[in-house]
C-alpha cells in the first residue's frame, strides 16, 4: 500500500503537488510525423523546434508558470500556494456543466504539438529525482514513449518525459491503451489534472502505476488537493507484459474506473467528485525520498519507458469513436440523469 496522503510527495512534506502548477504553459515547441525524436535540436520536414529556454518563448505563455517555478525554487511556494489554495472553495460545486474541449482519438500516427505540450526543463518538487526532458519523448511506428534514463541535467542524475494536453475536459471517458516497463522507484501515470496555475483547485484523477509491483494499478482522485480516496487494482498478467486498457468515466453524479473493460472502482459521494475542466498527463518519473509508497529507488541500469498506443476522450452522449472503445461496449454511458 502506499503512504498516507500527506506523505505522498515525500517524508513529511505538506499535501501540495508543487509540480503541476507550472502545466499552464500553453505552447508545444514540437513538430509532428511518425518516427520523431523530440530531443534538442531535432527537425523533421523543414520545421525548426523552438528552443525550449523560456527565455526565447513567448512571455503571455510563460509568465505565470515560470513565477510560480521561481517561488518554488526560493522556498515560498508552499506559503504562497497555501494562500491561494486558502481562497478557492473548499469543496466543489456542481451547480452547473462543465465545460470541455471536444472528443478526441489520438493513436500517435503522429504528433498533435496543437494537441500536446511536452514538458521539458524542470521538475515537480524535491520528491523526483529527474528532469522533464524533450529528449525522453519519443513517437515510433504508432506509439509514443515517455522515457527514464540517467542523463545529468541541473541538479538531476536522471531525466524522465511527460505530456499535457494544452486543452482542458469534462465529463466523459478517458482511455488510454499502454505498457509500462517495470522497476522499483518509478510512477507510469495516466491521469487528469487542474490546478493553481489555471487559477483552479486542484482536482486530479488518476491511473498510477507504481512498477515496482506491475501486477496492479493504483486509481485515485483528488478534489481541492484532498485525496484518501486510492484502491489498488489488480492487474492479470502485469503492466509490463503487454498493452492493457485504462480508462475512466466522469460523470456529473459518479467517477468509474475501468481496466480492460471491467468496472474496478466507483465514487459517488458528492463530496469525492472532481467540479472543474482538467488537462489530460501521461508521465514516468522516479523518487528517491518516497520509498513506502514507490518503493526505494534504485538505478536501473538502462533506459525505461511507458509506451502508449492510443488515447481517447469522449464527451458525454457522444457515440463511440473506434470498436475497442470502452463508449462502445457499456451502453449506459453517455445518458444523462
Amino acid at each position: 500500500m502506499k503512504a498516507a496522503a500527506g506523505d505522498r510527495y515525500g517524508e513529511g512534506d505538506a499535501r501540495l503537488d508543487v509540480g503541476r502548477v507550472i502545466e499552464k504553459v500553453k505552447v508545444g515547441p514540437f513538430g509532428s510525423g511518425s518516427n520523431v525524436d523530440f530531443g534538442l535540436g531535432t527537425q523533421r520536414k523543414g520545421e525548426s523546434l523552438m528552443n525550449s529556454d523560456p527565455k526565447t518563448m513567448s512571455t503571455t505563455a510563460i509568465d505565470a508558470p515560470s513565477a510560480l517555478h521561481f517561488w518554488r525554487r526560493s522556498g515560498l511556494a508552499v506559503a504562497l500556494l497555501l494562500v491561494a489554495l486558502g481562497s478557492l472553495p473548499a469543496t466543489p460545486s456542481h451547480a452547473q456543466d462543465i465545460q470541455s474541449a471536444p472528443s478526441f482519438v489520438d493513436d500517435f500516427k503522429n504528433f498533435d504539438r496543437e494537441r500536446w505540450y511536452v514538458s521539458d526543463g524542470w521538475t515537480n518538487g524535491s520528491h523526483q529525482n529527474c528532469t522533464w526532458s524533450k529528449g525522453l519523448v519519443k513517437l515510433s511506428d504508432g506509439v509514443l514513449s515517455l522515457g527514464f534514463a540517467k542523463q545529468k541535467t541541473k541538479d538531476r542524475e536522471f531525466a524522465c518525459g511527460e505530456i499535457q494536453t494544452k486543452q482542458r475536459f469534462g465529463y466523459g471517458t478517458y482511455e488510454a491503451r499502454m505498457k509500462t516497463d517495470t522497476g522499483p522507484g518509478l510512477n507510469a501515470a495516466f491521469f487528469s489534472y487542474i490546478g493553481p496555475s489555471d487559477k483552479q483547485p486542484w482536482d486530479e484523477i488518476d491511473f498510477e502505476i507504481l512498477t515496482k509491483d506491475t501486477s496492479k494499478v493504483q486509481v485515485n482522485a483528488y478534489i481541492a488537493g484532498k485525496g484518501k480516496n486510492e484502491k489498488l487494482v489488480d492487474v492479470p498478467g502485469g503492466t509490463d507484459s503487454a498493452f492493457n486498457d485504462y480508462a475512466f468515466v466522469w460523470e456529473k453524479d459518479s467517477l468509474r474506473w475501468y481496466l480492460n473493460g471491467q468496472l474496478v472502482n466507483t465514487i459517488t459521494d458528492p463530496a469525492k467528485l472532481p467540479s472543474h475542466a482538467q488537462k489530460i498527463f501521461f508521465s514516468l518519473w522516479g523518487s528517491d525520498t518516497m520509498k513506502g509508497w514507490m518503493g526505494a529507488f534504485a538505478d536501473p541500469g538502462r533506459k525505461l519507458s511507458l509506451q502508449v498506443e492510443r488515447v481517447a476522450f469522449t464527451a458525454l452522449g457522444q457515440p463511440c469513436q473506434f470498436p475497442e472503445s470502452l463508449v462502445c461496449s457499456v451502453k449506459e454511458l453517455g445518458k444523462t440523469n
